[in-house]
């Protein structure tokens, strides 16, 4: 693959690592990638979080991803617990 073409301004091919910004009971963050960021204005750093501490899920979103572990639960034969 060339890199002819691509950016030489300083700091352009950078990859920037954002681990998930929740904090744990006991004071650690959260060791999980953070896919998920937010910002309010493109003047304010974008936060990061995993998707299960993702703040701004929308209800449906929280059912749907509830569904996709009973099923995944049910196909490894594990019991649900109600």
């Amino acid at each position: 693959m060339s890199i002819e073409g691509h950016s030489t301004a300083p700091g352009a091919n950078v990859l920037v690592g954002h681990y998930c910004e929740h904090r744990l009971a006991d004071g650690t963050r959260c060791k999980e990638w953070g896919g998920w960021g937010n910002s309010p204005s493109p003047a304010v750093p974008t936060r990061w979080w995993c998707w299960e501490h993702f703040p701004h899920k929308t209800f449906e979103q929280e059912q749907e991803q509830e569904q996709a572990l009973r099923r995944k639960l049910e196909a490894a034969g594990g019991e649900i617990i109600q």
